[in-house]
């Protein structure tokens, strides 16, 4: 299994004015091929990746664009490479048309592989490079491990980071284990489990929003443009949303991995957040609780230790439903957080809607997609208990 390590590192101010120029050619280059492969589109043409590789050597040979023969050309061709990956994904309706690259928000990255890097005992030196980065060691590589592409970084902030994907044996499946969990999301508790454990939601940007708000306003008053108050203000608010980001991600790992490694099977609902984003009063919560995030780690762990996640129906009633006898119950507002079920059990609403969603998901894994279990029978029988229905395909 192929992981990337991430450490922050320092580099020299020849090196940052190299890898700055880099990141600048590399901008270039990505958007003079989108642009180029836009204007064919225009005519019913089609450009790919070997003529775009092309057209990199030509512009070499202008006068006007010779600067991009000063930066080492393998982040020149996985641009590329990347813009390549972006009409695939285009063209597989998994995204939208590709984007032209901004200088002031656009990602500042370049990607180098074996050819353009030398790793050697633990220092990186890449190509152009005077000298090898200064990085920060925070955990060691897999012994052994021999990095196939290093990709550079800068974040808003003005950090630096290196990336090395890296051969990882040390991820392999986990033993497999009975344990299954139903997780609801929400804003008071960022998790409920269907165990009855409420998990505190942390609100990372409320804890900094008298920091961020004064940094805000002090960016505010400088006058647009590129000048050194400037840049000086948005880097000091850049910072503050760092440590609203790092704090929120590093929350995620931990929890996200405890729950793989103690569950063989994780049932969570497939909520649209871009679409309840849309509502003004709760937006700034919902992004700050990152669910889109919690799931994609979720995702991706499980694929990385043999667990397995079920994404639910997201119109499933979860918190209308009892738990025990299946009854669906009315109309319920937000502020209801207890009711009591005709059968007489009371119900929290988080756990309840928890539990439901454990059993809709194991209920589905057997049976197949779209099972939910079924409301009671009109004449009082739940009919959780009966065989559940398949969808017709």
């Amino acid at each position: 299994m192929k992981r990337a390590f991430k450490y922050r590192f320092y580099p020299t101010d020849a090196q940052a004015a190299e890898l700055s120029r880099t990141f600048g050619c590399v901008r270039k280059v990505y958007n003079l091929a989108l642009a180029a492969r836009t204007e064919a589109w225009t005519r019913q043409e089609r450009v790919n990746y070997n003529q775009t590789s092309a057209m990199l050597t030509a512009w070499k040979k202008t006068e006007e664009l010779a600067y991009l023969n000063d930066v080492s050309s393998v982040p020149l061709q996985q641009a590329l490479r990347h813009l390549q990956t972006a009409f695939t994904n285009f063209f597989g309706k998994r995204a939208k048309y590709p984007r032209f690259k901004s200088r002031k928000k656009s990602r500042k990255s370049a990607e180098y592989t074996t050819s353009a890097f030398r790793f050697r005992e633990g220092t990186l030196t890449l190509a152009k490079m005077a000298g090898p980065l200064d990085i920060v060691w925070s955990r060691p590589l897999p012994e052994g491990a021999s990095p196939s592409t290093v990709t550079v970084s800068q974040d808003a902030a003005g950090r630096w980071y290196v990336s090395l994907l890296c051969e990882d044996p040390s991820v392999q499946p986990l033993s497999a284990t009975d344990t299954a969990v139903g997780i609801d999301v929400g804003l008071d508790h960022l998790l409920t489990l269907s165990t009855g454990e409420k998990i505190a939601n942390p609100r990372h940007e409320r804890r900094d929003r008298e920091h961020l708000a004064k940094a805000q306003r002090q960016l505010a008053r400088k006058a647009k443009g590129d000048g050194a108050n400037r840049a000086k203000a948005r880097r000091k608010a850049a910072k503050v949303y760092a440590r609203i980001t790092d704090r929120r991600r590093d929350h995620l790992h931990k929890l996200t991995t405890r729950l793989v490694r103690e569950n063989q099977t994780i049932v969570i609902e497939d909520l649209t957040v871009r679409n309840m984003v849309k509502n003004g009063s709760v937006a700034r919560a919902i992004s700050d609780a990152a669910w889109s995030e919690l799931r994609s780690m979720l995702e991706y762990k499980a694929q990385w230790y043999g667990r397995e996640v079920i994404a639910i129906d997201r119109w499933f009633p979860s918190s209308k439903l009892c738990s025990v006898c299946g009854t669906s119950q009315g109309k319920m507002p937000l502020n209801v957080r207890t009711w009591t079920c005709d059968c007489g059990t009371t119900h929290d609403r988080d756990v309840n809607a928890a539990k439901n969603i454990l059993a809709v998901g194991l209920t589905a894994s057997v049976c197949g997609a779209g099972v939910r279990p079924q409301r009671s029978t009109p004449g009082g029988q739940s009919a959780m208990n009966q065989k559940p229905l398949r969808r017709e395909p």
